[in-house]
C-alpha cells in the first residue's frame, strides 16, 4: 500500500491561501484622510491673515500625513526652508498668503488626499466660495468681496456664462445638485472679474472627501479593465486550485482475492457425506494479492 505525505495533499489549499491573502494585499487601500482647509475659501487678497491646513481622518489629526503644495510643476512640502508655508506640527500647516498653488495630504506611504487650489489675489475683488466639497441638496452661499470699501452689487458667472445679479454682493445656491459644479467668478459696476474657483459637489452616498484625486477618463478605462483582467485570472486560478483539491482522493485499498482448489476437484467446502472438510482434504491453498 502507497501512502502520501500530508503536507502534498494540502499543497493546493495552502496555495489558495496565500492566493487570496496576496489579492486582498494588493487591491488599492482607500484612505478617509482629508484635507481641511480654515477658513473655508479658495480665494483671498495678498498680504490678508493666513491660512490653516491641516490633515484629518474623521474630525481627527491624522499622524504621518504631510500637508504639500504644488505649483509650476514643483512640489514642496510643508515647512520648507525660507517658504511661508510653515508648519506648526507634523500636520498642520499655515499659509502665509504671499502666493497659493495646490494643497494637498501625503502619507509617508505615498498615498493621496484629495487637492484643493488656493488663489492669493493682486486685484480688487474676490469671490468668497468654499475650499472643500459642499453636499448635494445644501444651501451654499457666494459672495463678491471688494478689497476695500462694502459689498455691492454684483455679478456672478458660472463656466463663462452669466447666472445673474445678486444685491449687497451676494448670490445664493438652493438645494445643491451636481449640475451646480463648476467654475465661478464674479464682477460689480466697478471692479473686473475676480480669479475662477471651481465649487466641487458631493452626492450624500459618497464621501465628502474624495480620498484620491479624480483621474483622467483615460486612467479610468485603463483602470477598469486592468481590474477585469485580475479578477478574471483570480476567478480562473482559483477554480484550478479548487479542482486539484478534489480530485486528489485517497487511494482505493489492494483487492485481495482467494483461490482454492481441492484436492479431487469435487469439494465445495463440504465433503460429500456432510462432514466438514478438513486439511487432509485440502491439497492446496493458493493466495493471491493484488496490490
Amino acid at each position: 500500500m502507497f501512502s502520501r505525505h500530508p503536507d502534498t495533499m494540502k499543497t493546493p489549499c495552502v496555495s489558495l491561501l496565500l492566493g487570496v491573502c496576496v489579492l486582498l494585499l494588493s487591491a488599492p487601500t482607500v484612505s478617509a484622510v482629508s484635507l481641511s482647509v480654515s477658513p473655508n475659501l479658495q480665494q483671498f487678497f495678498r498680504g490678508s491673515s493666513s491660512v490653516y491646513l491641516s490633515c484629518v481622518d474623521d474630525g481627527q489629526t491624522a499622524d504621518g500625513w504631510t500637508v504639500k503644495r504644488t505649483r509650476g510643476g514643483l512640489t514642496e512640502d510643508c515647512g520648507a526652508a525660507g517658504s511661508e508655508f510653515s508648519r506648526i506640527n507634523s500636520s498642520f500647516c499655515a499659509l502665509g498668503l504671499s502666493t497659493g498653488g495646490s494643497f494637498l495630504c501625503v502619507s509617508s506611504s505615498g498615498k493621496q488626499s484629495d487637492e484643493v487650489s488656493i488663489s492669493v489675489s493682486e486685484g480688487s475683488v474676490i469671490l468668497e466660495i468654499p475650499a472643500l466639497p459642499v453636499m448635494t441638496g445644501s444651501d451654499v452661499t457666494l459672495y463678491c468681496t471688494p478689497k476695500e470699501g462694502e459689498r455691492r452689487k454684483s455679478y456672478f458667472i458660472r463656466d463663462n456664462v452669466p447666472l445673474g445679479s445678486g444685491p449687497e454682493g451676494k448670490w445664493i445656491l438652493s438645494t445643491v445638485q451636481r449640475s451646480d459644479e463648476g467654475l465661478y467668478s464674479c464682477y460689480t459696476d466697478i471692479h473686473p472679474p475676480s480669479p475662477q474657483s471651481r465649487l466641487r459637489v458631493r452626492d450624500l452616498l459618497t464621501p465628502l472627501y474624495p480620498p484620491l484625486s479624480a483621474p483622467p477618463p483615460s486612467e479610468s478605462v485603463l483602470r477598469l479593465f486592468c481590474h477585469l483582467v485580475v479578477l478574471c485570472l483570480y476567478c480562473i486560478s482559483t477554480g484550478l486550485l479548487l479542482s486539484t483539491c478534489c480530485s486528489r482522493k485517497t487511494p482505493n485499498k489492494p483487492a485481495v482475492s482467494m483461490e482454492m482448489s481441492q484436492h479431487d476437484g469435487g469439494g465445495q467446502g463440504l465433503a460429500e457425506d456432510g462432514d466438514d472438510v478438513t486439511d487432509d482434504d485440502t491439497d492446496d491453498v493458493t493466495t493471491e494479492h493484488a496490490f
